[in-house]
């Protein structure tokens, strides 16, 4: 137990200076951007002394450090302020975008799953084969195409052309398949990969060959011994890859119009709205850290050499 708070507390030190260093970047990358959210707000005709009383009501004015600090108070107090263009409570505006993101990247995940355990499975006991070079091929193409490529040609196929689902928004549950989907197969083709790769380790192992000399059937032998063993990788890399799917569902929420977090951080950024966009990466990414710490715990706990190798 000692050795599993000493693990715990160096991955949680680790993950607050991580969250840390993005709470300064944020900041600093959100005001490099080009733009005046005081000039696009009232317009480039107006007067100089309104866009001064503008600039001073919502901080502008102070210097680049007063802001910062007001920043990192508010986060460590939660107190997210209010968004520039429309007046409205950044912590509302998140609980009312979030169960969106939440609900495409659990589908997402979902159809990766789906898609992966049985590619990865058929690639490994077909090893060398035609359908090993078609499964590890499909992977190659999933990991190659980009989410907005693949979104468009999704929507032009199944949306425009067969009518199947809506083009784009949320109109009930089939609305969500299309941008599960993009989302889905690049991870997909991780998971197919190291399934293929952590198979076709573990049905080398002699517990495999005893089963088999015991008769076990080919499905009982793959379910029962090589697939439970060889999991374990397999579930690190989905914890690891859930917080890609929430970066990567910025892209793909705009391609689909979905309204989640990503579609809200791209229009903020349009509109030069700095306190949406800087909640919204800061959440997003301090979720990808989190997973990602909750994740190497997850696999300490299963494996206990992983703590003993990192103690």
């Amino acid at each position: 137990m000692n050795e599993m708070f000493k693990y715990i507390l160096k991955k949680l030190i680790g993950a607050t200076i991580s969250i840390a260093g993005v709470v300064c970047l944020v900041f600093l990358l959100i005001h490099l951007v080009p733009g005046d959210p005081v000039e696009i707000m009232l317009g480039e005709s107006a007067r100089a002394a309104d866009k001064a009383a503008l600039a001073a009501k919502l901080g502008l004015d102070k210097p680049l450090l007063q802001q910062f600090v007001d920043f990192v108070y508010g986060v460590f107090t939660l107190n997210f302020g209010e968004s520039y263009i429309t007046g409205e409570p950044i912590t509302r505006m998140i609980l009312d975008r979030l169960p969106a993101t939440v609900w495409l990247a659990l589908a997402s995940l979902l159809i990766a799953v789906l898609i992966a355990f049985p590619l990865g499975a058929i690639a490994a006991l077909k090893k060398n084969t035609l359908a090993d070079s078609a499964a590890m091929g499909f992977s190659l193409l999933g990991v190659s195409i980009p989410n907005f490529w693949m979104g468009q040609i999704l929507i032009l196929i199944f949306a425009l052309l067969l009518g199947w689902f809506p083009v784009s928004g949320y109109q009930g549950h089939g609305a969500i398949v299309l941008p599960a989907i993009t989302l889905g197969t690049a991870l997909a083709a991780i998971l197919s990969r190291m399934i293929r790769s952590t198979l076709l380790e573990v049905l080398g192992e002699d517990y495999i060959r005893t089963a088999r000399a015991k008769g076990c059937s080919q499905t009982r032998v793959i379910v029962m011994h090589a697939m439970r063993n060889a999991i374990l990788p397999v579930i690190t890399l989905i914890g690891l890859q859930l917080g890609t799917l929430l970066a990567g569902a910025v892209i793909t929420e705009k391609v689909f119009s979905w309204p989640g977090i990503g579609l809200m951080v791209v229009e903020s950024i349009q509109k030069r709205d700095y306190p949406v966009v800087q909640i919204s990466v800061l959440l997003i990414s301090s979720t990808y850290v989190l997973v990602n710490m909750l994740t190497d715990i997850l696999y300490a706990v299963i494996d206990p050499r992983i703590r003993l190798r990192e103690g």
